[in-house]
């Protein structure tokens, strides 16, 4: 008795350690993803800030743009953020930021095809160039600070690749994910999860590691990586909270959006999934790509959905113009 007591508690602590330190890891990307956004905003915030009040005339050039701008600062919620306080100053209008929001949901994608090629290799490499290239007194300080957050992002997910690897031969983590294997069940944990911490990059990045490792189906993570776009949305909602109604509209169309295209898919969901992974053959490919073909498809089933209210856009428009600003805002 006293042996099976000993080996009880000595496997909960062998979990506990695992999970303990998985966690850390998480952790430790969420802290470079979060550096690597900022240090990119100080270099460039004001140059990114002029191209989207330029370039947003047009919405297809205001979705390249989008796409591009998450993809270079790897986080869609410091976009969608920018975006709002742009239109909460009257920078942009209420239609010209929906594009951009439309490309951010694509270019949030490109963490999941690094993570997929299995590139998260390079962040030594980039992790010791950002230090020497800080160290240097020159203009390039600030873009070493980038580059060294960079690297940290994809070294700290190698960490979370190699403390994740115990969990496949763990019984009671296999029984846990089986039970959320339903699509319905993974776009709630996804938005959970997302809404939580705040990236929808940290929920990719895990499940296509969990994949890759063997722990979770590719059927089962991309469900999850779909709701994630649902939970992304939180961040803009909470900065919008004190900003004027235009803005709080913008936050809100991003939410009706991303749940729009959930809602869209997700009668078909295990379909699409399964016909994803027999596709792409490698799992973690098919995550990747699951999740573009989702958010093109989303994209352009808004831009239909814009085009028909078009005349409803151009009365929001009316109340982000310059001349209008001062008196949205006393209202509010």
């Amino acid at each position: 008795m006293l042996q099976k007591d000993a080996h009880t508690t000595f496997a909960f602590m062998s979990n506990f350690r695992i999970l303990l330190a998985a966690i850390s890891a998480i952790v430790l990307f969420l802290y470079g993803l979060e550096g690597f956004s900022r240090e990119l905003q100080t270099v460039g915030g004001e140059t990114l800030t002029k191209w989207l009040s330029r370039l947003t005339q047009r919405r297809w050039c205001a979705i390249a743009l989008g796409a591009a701008a998450t993809a270079i600062v790897q986080s869609s919620s410091a976009i969608t953020s920018l975006t709002v306080a742009l239109v909460d100053a009257g920078t942009i209008t209420f239609s010209s930021s929906l594009g951009i929001l439309l490309g951010a949901n694509i270019g949030t994608t490109s963490t999941a095809w690094l993570v997929s090629l299995k590139l998260t290799g390079i962040g030594p490499f980039f992790i010791v160039l950002g230090t020497v290239l800080s160290a240097l007194p020159t203009r390039f300080k600030m873009l070493g600070k980038a580059a060294f957050y960079f690297g940290f992002i994809f070294f700290s997910l190698d960490v979370v690749s190699f403390t994740l690897k115990p969990l496949a031969q763990n019984p009671v983590f296999a029984e846990a994910l089986s039970r959320s294997s339903t699509p319905l069940t993974g776009v709630l944990a996804g938005m959970l999860i997302t809404a939580i911490v705040q990236s929808s990059s940290i929920t990719t990045g895990l499940c296509i590691l969990l994949v890759q490792q063997n722990i979770l189906p590719g059927t089962a993570a991309i469900p999850v990586v779909i709701g994630a776009n649902i939970g992304t949305t939180a961040t803009a909602l909470v900065a919008s909270i004190k900003m004027q109604k235009t803005a709080r509209r913008v936050a809100v169309a991003n939410l009706c959006f991303n749940a729009f295209g959930v809602v869209l898919f997700l009668p078909c969901l295990g379909w699409f999934a399964a016909r994803v992974v027999a596709f792409a053959g490698e799992p973690g490919m098919a995550v990747a790509w699951a999740q573009l073909v989702f958010n093109v498809v989303m994209t352009i089933a808004a831009l239909i959905l814009l085009r028909i209210c078009q005349r409803r856009l151009a009365i929001f428009d009316s109340m982000t113009k310059p001349g209008n600003f001062n008196s949205s805002t006393t209202a509010t």
